[in-house]
């Protein structure tokens, strides 16, 4: 029970602010990277704009050119009141991608006033990922053609995309610990515009496979945590299919990388014994600087003198040029 009640109050304590049509948040320019206050950081290197583009939960966006200074944020996101969305839904997790001749908005909606479940006297409401699009990075970001991505019944978050070697994309997300009890990552097949999805969800993994995310029960004994989080795919310079994504190590919030034994989504998925980042980093992705060099974006995980979690964006170098990602020293741009 004291896992439980943690785990709740650290979900609280992250909860988005719930997202207006009418919000109009202030315009600020010239922000240094570690001043804004941000959770599950994406960044997308534009070409076509020679612009970086920043946002996460919450769903605002932010712009620089050169990753030390950012202006922003922005309201990119607009979403039908009458959908299962609702008129104010939360908005987590969001992820910015660039594909054929637009861009998507990967993010996960809230609707508060709906209740699917209740498991072991917690209230489940009605999350799923879903995907968003527009012409322009910038945005504003729509809603498609189909209404839900994702079986309306169950908790679904952190939605990420991928495109296998065969041309067909797919939605990789997270199914939520909080009905299931050892949260999952698994996958589904979307229609070639990203417009909605096809066939049935498939399991990747769970979270009880990790060898390094552990909590401790109510009887004092270790076992595998249930949480997970934030997948991010990425392909080594060997062609090396991998995933990071996030759980805790007891207290700490931590990042681990597994890897597709097949080379595709299927796997199986191997992984590695240790964590890939610091204590109290993580829901990190990847992206390529315009000069060329690969970044990890993850956020910070401190508490702050108030008792809520302050997370800030956070820059390290990567090395993938051989089978296995290596994290390098803190980014400084020049």
């Amino acid at each position: 029970m004291k896992q439980l009640i943690a785990l709740l109050l650290f979900i609280l304590a992250l909860q988005p602010l719930a997202y207006s049509q009418d919000h109009r948040p202030e315009i600020r320019e010239n922000i240094p990277l570690d001043s804004i206050r941000l959770s599950d950081p994406c960044i997308l290197a534009d070409s076509e704009t020679a612009t970086y583009y920043m946002t996460g939960t919450g769903g605002l966006l932010w712009k620089s050119r050169n990753l030390d200074f950012w202006t922003g944020p922005y309201r990119v996101v607009e979403t039908d009141p009458a959908s299962w969305m609702g008129p104010r839904p939360m908005i987590w997790a969001a992820e910015l991608h660039q594909y054929k001749d637009k861009y998507y908005n990967f993010a996960t909606f809230t609707n508060r006033e709906v209740k699917i479940d209740t498991v072991k006297g917690n209230v489940i409401e009605r999350r799923a990922s879903h995907i968003l699009v527009s012409d322009k990075a910038e945005g504003p970001y729509r809603p498609m053609e189909d209404p839900t991505y994702l079986p309306a019944d169950k908790p679904t978050l952190d939605g990420t995309f991928w495109v296998e070697e065969d041309g067909k994309p797919y939605m990789v997300y997270c199914y939520e610990w909080l009905q299931n009890w050892n949260g999952t990552i698994e996958k589904i097949e979307l229609k070639p515009d990203l417009s909605g999805s096809v066939v049935e969800t498939q399991l990747l993994f769970s979270a009880s496979e990790s060898p390094w995310s552990r909590e401790i029960n109510d009887a004092g004994d270790t076992i595998p945590n249930k949480v997970t989080d934030g997948p991010w795919l990425f392909k080594t310079q060997t062609g090396r299919l991998g995933m990071i994504w996030t759980s805790w190590v007891f207290g700490d919030y931590t990042q681990g990388v597994a890897y597709s034994e097949s080379a595709t989504l299927d796997g199986p998925w191997i992984h590695e014994e240790e964590p890939i980042t610091p204590p109290n980093f993580g829901h990190g992705m990847l992206f390529r600087t315009f000069e060329g060099q690969l970044l990890m974006a993850v956020h910070s995980h401190q508490v702050g003198e108030n008792g809520r979690y302050i997370r800030i964006p956070k820059l390290f170098e990567v090395d993938d040029s051989g089978d296995k990602l290596v994290l390098g020293q803190p980014f400084k741009a020049d």
